[in-house]
């Protein structure tokens, strides 16, 4: 239920983006501060959540969060104006973010022994959460308006608080992470992260792959579009693209959990990524389906490397650490892909050019890949 929660702020909001700017009255300019914004509240979440988990402990930290989306969710849709539907969209995305950086910790401290099955339950909800929203977002703003559509989601937000209710209620304290299992000053933890090559690879294994998912999410349509797509045509490949998803999530935390060095699969997604673009640039209107499939499984290295932080720690304390060194990280740099995708294009006038910027990313991706693949532990490096 948690992981439910984690996109829906961010794709409920991006079909009705036009049809709210109507209504309370911002340009095309505010909806790429929207499209920079959950990015950036991932990062921000990514820095403060090891922090946090370490003073009140991973449930209650993962509490705070799905209050925190449901709240937010909730009080943007009465924004009379784009300030508010900033800022309290702002607060949903913190409490996602946090979310994000949590529940691997979780996982680990709960279900040690089936770490691939969980990783693939919570990925995929992770999916769905991503896709749901994106689909129903306009047949029910039609419907009700785009105030219903959007605030459904807040109700999710709040349903996923209860469980962590009756969790620390059975808990009755012993949430609190154990204090001989990590240094006693709260920072060292995430300074011992910086330190460590283990945590340097995932940030860019896992950065690299925000960044260029982001960027395909943001500028497809387009793409499309300029070869003479039609506006629909692009958006249900946008949604395919993140329907293929599922695949990857499903599977590639049992693979990853089986090979000592998963390495090579990384590879081979490079592989499907650098096919993708080359079919894009090349014949984006022959085998179409064929290129957003591959395009869709090319970040199956985003849930190899949310099952990594898990399976390259020791405890759950390490694997907060990791997580929020990682994401936090990872989104600061992801915040960028398509705001420089799209610049490259403008200078340019054609896709050769940010498609560059991607096979660039994919290079460092493999730098990142080829450390945080290494079979050793974060605790042993930092």
């Amino acid at each position: 239920m948690s992981a439910l929660t984690l996109r829906a702020a961010v794709t409920a909001f991006s079909p009705l983006a036009e049809r709210i700017g109507a209504d309370i009255g911002y340009g095309t300019a505010i909806v790429g501060v929207f499209g920079m914004l959950p990015t950036a509240m991932f990062a921000v979440a990514g820095l403060i959540t090891p922090l946090l988990v370490r003073r009140v402990g991973l449930e209650r930290t993962v509490l705070v969060a799905m209050l925190l989306a449901g709240f937010g969710s909730l009080v943007r849709v009465f924004s009379g104006g784009t300030g508010e539907l900033l800022t309290f969209s702002g607060v949903a995305l913190l409490g996602m973010g946090i979310g994000n950086v949590v529940i691997p910790p979780l996982v680990k401290r709960y279900f040690s022994d089936r770490l691939a099955v969980i990783s693939s339950l919570y990925i995929v909800m992770v999916q769905l959460s991503t896709v749901i929203p994106a689909f129903i977002a306009v047949p029910v703003a039609e419907a009700h308006g785009w105030r219903i559509s959007m605030g459904v989601w807040a109700l999710v937000g709040f349903a996923a608080a209860v469980p962590w209710l009756v969790v620390l209620r059975d808990r009755r304290g012993r949430d609190k992470v154990d204090t001989t299992a990590v240094p006693a000053e709260p920072t060292v933890a995430v300074g011992k992260a910086w330190r460590s090559p283990v945590a340097w690879g995932m940030a860019g294994m896992f950065g690299m792959t925000s960044l260029t998912t982001y960027a395909i999410f943001a500028w497809l349509p387009m793409i499309l579009a300029d070869a003479g797509a039609s506006a629909g045509f692009g958006g249900s490949m946008v949604a395919l693209f993140a329907l293929i998803g599922l695949i990857p999530a499903l599977g590639a935390p049992t693979v990853v959990s089986r090979m000592r060095n998963p390495f090579p699969v990384v590879v081979g997604c490079m592989v499907l990524f650098v096919t993708a673009f080359v079919g894009l640039l090349v014949a984006p209107m022959h085998l179409t389906l064929l290129w957003i499939v591959l395009l869709g499984l090319g970040p199956s290295t985003f849930p190899m490397a949310l099952t990594l932080i898990n399976l390259r720690t020791r405890t759950p304390q390490g694997s907060a650490a990791l997580s929020g060194f990682t994401q936090g990280v990872g989104y600061a740099v992801a915040c960028i892909g398509p705001l420089l995708f799209g610049m490259l294009h403008t200078w340019t006038g054609g896709w050769v050019a940010p498609f560059g910027l991607l096979v660039i990313a994919l290079g460092v991706l493999l730098l990142g890949a080829w450390q945080a693949c290494k079979p050793r532990m974060l605790e042993d490096t930092w």
